[in-house]
């Protein structure tokens, strides 16, 4: 998805209410811009995850969900990890120092109402990604999918050329970012929901 695509079609239903505040957002700036002159510039990153998370195991978003869940069935010993949907929707994650990083960058590179998607611009299947996040953790187990549970839009991935072509890239490997999370959450680090 480029940044033209902002607002360009029906929003994805079970993420209308996120992808409407969101939107808001990058639309307030966009009005400072015009009516006050205001230097903001918006950025719309993909899924982030690494320290200060929400490591809910149901209202936490899927990195910090699944390192809870497999950390907790290693520590209990549980043959099996459920995964909500069915695996095949195909997902970017971007570790939260590149987000940062990403954001200064383009505070000091860029002014007006241009628009910029922040990611790495790969993603996986979200059965890709579970079998990572269980490997980080140490879970051994089996990861089954419910297929039940909704598995959102198909596919989420931004197209990051336009933040490329200034200079920027993300650097963190997938793997170290999330073992850097996962020691976040073993240390009592973000928020549990204990």
């Amino acid at each position: 998805m480029t940044e033209d695509c902002l607002l360009a079609g029906p929003l994805e239903p079970t993420n209308e209410w996120y992808a409407v505040a969101k939107i808001a957002g990058v639309k307030l700036c966009q009005s400072y811009q015009r009516q006050f002159g205001s230097d903001f510039v918006s950025v719309v990153p993909t899924n982030s995850y690494g320290p200060g998370d929400n490591y809910h195991p149901e209202n936490g978003h899927v990195p910090a969900a699944l390192i809870r869940r497999f950390h907790e069935a290693k520590l209990s010993g549980f043959r099996s990890v459920t995964v909500w949907g069915t695996g095949t929707p195909r997902r970017e994650f971007l570790a939260v120092d590149d987000l940062a990083e990403a954001c200064v960058f383009v505070m000091k590179h860029s002014s007006g109402t241009d628009i910029f998607n922040v990611g790495t611009g790969q993603d996986m299947t979200i059965s890709e990604f579970a079998r990572i996040v269980a490997e980080v953790v140490g879970y051994e187990g089996d990861i089954v999918f419910d297929a039940s549970r909704p598995d959102g839009a198909p596919r989420k991935l931004l197209d990051v050329s336009r933040l490329a072509a200034l200079g920027w890239r993300a650097k963190v490997p997938l793997r170290e970012g999330l073992r850097m999370a996962y020691a976040d959450f073993v240390s009592g680090g973000g928020r549990t929901g204990r």
